[in-house]
């Protein structure tokens, strides 16, 4: 009798605690694309303060995107060796502190540099939570699993640029910056107390270990890897520029634009969250993996498209409409992005995708962020041309996910 009841207990904690991680990790993205965030919820105050162009602006987000993207591979690697538990808290613990020492910065050197560390510590989070997704989520809960980290970390940007707004409209960005770096910290309580399972490359079972020459000769990974990147750039030019534009080019108030730019990463987020649920009925009920996740990703850069191109000449009105399809578009893309590699690399090899893969889908960081300010300055305050590019970008989205990515499918190691 005692012994069955303990294995029940053991049975209840085993369900229970993929629930519990995923909830976890939602958490911290959700930390993390606040404190990601700021800068642009900030930036017409913040360019002010510190006398900054918009390409010393573009430079700042270009800096947090070179460390970001360029930290990916060893965040895969460490996760590989070490465990995704360890490598997601040393990064929450450096991204939370380079947010609350942004308050006191006095000049573009001292912001430029904690961005970097802010990009450091941030860039841990995909490669640890697909490796923890990969090696504790059951196949067919997969994709509510990534619906819910989306819904994370789509969500983030709503709460941190409404709630951030005000309290910059309010108490100043220095202030903000020391709130929401001291609350960060906080997360770090609840999941040093989890337990997790986590594959690692020499542990499994059926072939040898999986070599990272075998993962870049995949052709999934670089037709992923595009379709990552130019979804990206819009994605980004959005989180950076999207408040300054409606603050400066169209009119709106700290607290109008605020309003506007959350409400619509919010809807963002809940597209996501239903895409997770909806993708793992319909696998389940027979569709194809491949068609299941390729088409909502070719539908969000067709909607990009559209929104970009229209978003600089359009009355305001017509301009909202299209920025809210596209997030409902992108948001329920989101899942798939980490959903193919999850299932076709598996938990031995997920990470070190995933750091691929995020790698050149974070260039446009780097390059876009900081392009987008020197045409901003080059256009005297235009963004015609910015919105122009992002727009075009999204060709190249379509060719990776629907031409160069092959079939959605478990990778066989051993033939690779």
């Amino acid at each position: 009798m005692r012994s069955e009841m303990g294995a029940s207990k053991a049975g209840t904690l085993r369900a229970t605690a993929p629930l519990l991680l995923v909830g976890l990790m939602a958490l911290s993205l959700f930390i993390n694309y606040i404190d990601r965030g700021n800068l642009a919820t900030g930036a017409t105050q913040i360019r002010a303060d510190l006398k900054l162009s918009a390409t010393a602006y573009g430079a700042l987000g270009a800096g947090f995107y070179f460390a970001y993207a360029f930290c990916q591979l060893p965040a895969g690697a460490l996760s590989d060796r070490i465990g995704g538990k360890l490598v997601l808290a040393l990064g929450a613990l450096l991204w939370s502190v380079s947010t609350l020492l942004t308050g006191f910065v006095q000049g573009f050197m001292g912001l430029f540099v904690l961005r970097m560390m802010l990009g450091m510590g941030e860039s841990v989070a995909f490669t640890t939570t697909s490796k923890i997704i990969a090696s504790n989520v059951p196949k067919a809960q997969m994709g509510l699993a990534n619906g819910v980290i989306g819904f994370g970390y789509l969500v983030g940007p709503a709460v941190g640029t409404l709630l951030g707004g005000l309290m910059m409209a309010r108490w100043g960005w220095r202030f903000t910056f020391f709130a929401f770096g001291a609350v960060s910290l906080l997360w770090l309580l609840p999941w040093s107390r989890v337990r997790i399972q986590e594959a690692r490359p020499a542990e499994t079972a059926d072939h040898e270990p999986v070599t990272m020459r075998q993962i870049l000769r995949r052709r999934a990974l670089w037709g992923a890897a595009l379709g990552h990147f130019a979804g990206n750039w819009n994605w980004y030019f959005i989180l950076g520029y999207l408040p300054m534009y409606l603050e400066m080019q169209r009119g709106f108030s700290k607290e109008q634009m605020a309003e506007v730019v959350s409400s619509a990463y919010l809807v963002n987020a809940l597209a996501a969250l239903f895409a997770g649920w909806a993708f793992d009925k319909a696998i389940v009920r027979g569709w194809s993996p491949s068609f299941t996740l390729k088409a909502p990703l070719a539908l969000a850069h067709l909607a990009g498209l559209g929104c970009m191109l229209a978003m600089p000449f359009m009355p305001i009105t017509a301009c909202i409409a299209l920025l809210f399809v596209y997030e409902i578009f992108l948001g329920f893309s989101s899942p798939a992005y980490f959903m193919i590699p999850q299932i076709m690399a598996g938990p031995s090899a997920a990470a070190r995708w995933v750091g691929v893969q995020n790698m050149m889908g974070n260039m446009p960081g780097i390059i876009g962020v900081f392009f987008a300010g020197v045409l901003i300055d080059a256009g005297n305050g235009s963004y015609g041309t910015a919105f122009l590019l992002a727009g075009l970008v999204n060709v190249l989205g379509l060719i990776g996910w629907l031409v160069i990515l092959p079939k959605v499918a478990p990778v066989d190691w051993n033939a690779a």
